[in-house]
């Protein structure tokens, strides 16, 4: 005559699954408090960086805006056609570029 375990009831394998999800949800809780409180530490320690002096003021560019030279031109309107089509996800030749300005 052997003896048969008895299964657990539904309910109490749910409580302990319930059970087991809260307690891992409070322990991720409770290091991310301790994780601060030792970040906050280790900045009160550290000695403080002296704020960045400011940088003399570069004057304005004094050569004159040189215009692209054609084959310059045109990579720039191949990079940027190509760059457009594949944020459309349409092929380059459904759109034409007619002007382009620098900003």
């Amino acid at each position: 005559m052997g003896i048969t375990p008895s299964s657990p009831s539904m309910g109490l394998v749910i409580a302990m699954g319930l059970g087991t999800v809260f307690l891992g949800l409070i322990c991720i809780i409770a290091i991310c408090y301790v994780m601060g409180a030792v970040i906050r530490a280790v900045e009160k320690r550290a000695p403080k960086a002296e704020e960045p002096k400011k940088a003399p003021e570069a004057a304005p560019a004094s050569a004159p805006s040189q215009s692209l030279s054609p084959e310059k031109k045109g990579e720039l309107i191949a990079a940027i056609s190509a760059a457009i089509a594949e944020e459309l996800g349409e092929s380059v030749e459904a759109f034409r570029i007619v002007s382009v300005k620098k900003v």
